[in-house]
């Protein structure tokens, strides 16, 4: 039995600000993922869809971590996000046990709609690039609604 801690890799996983790595006066919110065997595919790379999967976790915490988990809010407000487009590139592979950074930065919103800016980064590499376009909508007509106030002036903040 090892006293000088655990390894690396099974450091805790839970969401943080990252260093500006784009020259702004903020930085992207940054959502640590394990790669596990179930994320990968026959070739024993993450799963092309999975990085989806990935950054929605990483919006889920990252509202959460702004004052808004999307279970309350939903409820409280009555309006929920669904991805109107995204565009994704993927840079390299990850593989299984990788311990990934997945980043989240709001980059533009409109009344019922926010942009997104998302990477998903093994240490410095980026792995995947991501811009995901969120419409708010009503969820008893699913239909454009505006976004809360509380939300828009926490997002007027972070852009």
């Amino acid at each position: 039995m090892s006293v000088a801690g655990p390894p690396q890799d099974a450091r805790p996983l839970w969401g943080k600000r990252r260093e500006a790595t784009h020259g702004g006066n903020h930085s992207p919110f940054s959502f640590p993922v394990r790669v596990y065997y179930e994320d990968t595919d026959a070739a024993g790379v993450v799963y092309y869809a999975n990085y989806l999967k990935f950054m929605e976790r990483a919006r889920t915490e990252w509202l959460a971590a702004l004052g808004f988990p999307l279970a309350a809010f939903e409820r409280e407000h009555g309006v929920a996000f669904v991805v109107h487009r995204a565009e994704i590139d993927f840079l390299a592979p990850a593989r299984l046990n990788d311990i990934l950074d997945v980043t989240v930065e709001a980059v533009d919103r409109g009344a019922s709609r926010l942009v997104t800016a998302q990477e998903v980064r093994r240490g410095d590499e980026p792995i995947t690039r991501a811009r995901i376009a969120l419409a708010c909508v009503d969820t008893a007509r699913w239909k454009p609604a505006r976004m809360p106030k509380p939300l828009q002036y926490a997002l007027e903040a972070a852009i």
